[in-house]
């Protein structure tokens, strides 16, 4: 029996990894919306949008048995839209944006985990001051955008109104869009008040960076794995993901919890979710950065070489109204997801070839490439970037710790030659 999957956003790289599901499972994949007519790198028309993706479904001369996607907005509230009318598995609106408005989701955490939380206020986008009780440094983003575009570190006055000044010009990119999904709910006056376009000040959190994985069946809030995320030294842009976590097992005990509590209060139901923290190794201190209602992209590869599958499968069942489980089994102990980047803007003159990626995935078994910076275009025209780094490419690898990961990785990227030139000037330089 064939089972009829819709895939909002599909791409190659995600239909390769939906690909290597278990066959037996009988899934058949279809593209619902290109990333073109979601609109990653411009605003997008909800209205529009949603009536085009409705109709795609229902002129589908056969059954539809679910609808998903692993895009944050305005992916992640399409689903919900789609799905409530058709009778099809998916989480309520109105907790999808509990998470994803990022003032309402502070609120949210505060009443739940405030050990877990920083101190935070809502940013008028015509404000040009901190907020009293707030210290420096803090990190001021929209309260909507995606991939940390727009989230800018100040550590005095002066930075603080630069990023207001960045916001103020950007955050209705998104935040126009969202505001349409927000009029769908009964707001809380606080959250109301605030906006779709308004703006979130919080102090910064320090420690290592990482990811809890899970699910959420029948009301029930289900951890999977833990992933790490490490920064460039001295910045705020990942180096790479690593999977499992090597945090101590009560750190994980508590992160789980942690998790736990707060899903469950946000009222996120089958659906995956991924949370970000920050932990202290010195002090102990745990703390939140964000929750996201969908499992990340990023990590699937990664589940798939450690645990024989990835976590697309755990997606799937719960679109499906199924128990879900993670195999085990993968040919690696360790998994990697690196960035490749550059830390200002230039102009792509070349980037590796077919041959050169092929050559580069020889270096390992399992090696996987994906070059994200275009020829012909500027690094500042890539969409879904963050505030201070440019993505040239992501390479994926296996390994039986992180040593020969990160050896891998390095043999891999000596055969990918990029060549980009400073737009200041035009002299010609490699990667930096």
């Amino acid at each position: 029996m064939t089972t009829n999957v819709f895939v909002l956003g599909l791409d190659d790289q995600n239909r390769e990894v939906l690909r290597s599901l278990p066959a037996e499972r009988g899934y058949r994949f279809l593209q619902l919306l290109d990333l073109d007519e979601i609109g990653q790198d411009r605003p997008v028309d909800l209205p529009a949008v949603l009536a085009l993706a409705a109709g795609r479904l229902d002129s589908f001369g056969e059954g539809v048995d679910a609808v998903i996607g692993f895009w944050d907005f305005p992916v992640s509230s399409l689903v919900p839209l789609l799905c409530r009318d058709r009778g099809l598995s998916c989480a309520p609106l109105e907790a999808v944006v509990r998470c994803e408005h990022k003032y309402w989701s502070r609120l949210e955490q505060r009443a739940v985990i405030p050990e877990a939380v920083p101190r935070f206020a809502e940013v008028g986008l015509d404000t040009t001051a901190k907020p009293e009780g707030l210290s420096y440094p803090l990190w001021v983003k929209p309260v909507k955008s995606c991939s940390s575009e727009l989230a800018f570190r100040a550590a005095d006055d002066a930075e603080f109104r630069a990023a207001m000044d960045r916001i103020r010009a950007g955050a209705g990119r998104f935040g126009t869009s969202f505001q349409w999904v927000m009029d769908l709910l009964r707001l809380p006056p606080e959250v109301a008040g605030c906006g779709g376009t308004a703006a979130l000040a919080e102090e910064e959190a320090t420690g290592d960076q990482l990811t809890v994985e899970g699910y959420v069946r029948r009301g029930v809030p289900h951890v999977y794995g833990i992933v790490d995320s490490h920064r460039y030294p001295g910045t705020s842009s990942f180096l790479r993901y690593e999977y499992p976590s090597r945090v101590p097992e009560e750190v994980g005990a508590r992160l789980t919890e942690l998790s736990e509590r707060v899903i469950s209060r946000i009222g996120l139901d089958d659906v995956t979710f991924n949370i970000e923290y920050f932990h202290d190794p010195r002090s102990g201190d745990v703390r939140l950065l964000e929750i996201n209602p969908r499992h990340s992209q990023s990590h699937a590869r990664l589940f798939e070489l450690v645990r024989g599958v990835s976590n697309h499968e755990i997606c799937l069942r719960v679109a499906l109204g199924e128990e879900p489980e993670l195999e085990r089994g993968g040919r690696y102990a360790v998994a990697a997801k690196w960035f490749l980047r550059r830390f200002r803007d230039g102009f792509v003159a070349a980037v590796p070839t077919a041959e050169d990626v092929a050559r580069a995935e020889k270096t390992a078994p399992g090696t996987k490439v994906e070059i994200v910076a275009r020829q012909g275009q500027r690094l500042s025209d890539l969409p879904l970037q963050d505030s201070y780094s440019f993505e040239l490419a992501q390479v994926f690898v296996g390994g039986g710790d992180s040593e020969e990961c990160e050896r891998r990785y390095r043999a891999c990227v000596a055969e990918l030659p990029f060549t980009v030139h400073d737009t200041d000037d035009v002299r010609q330089e490699g990667v930096r």
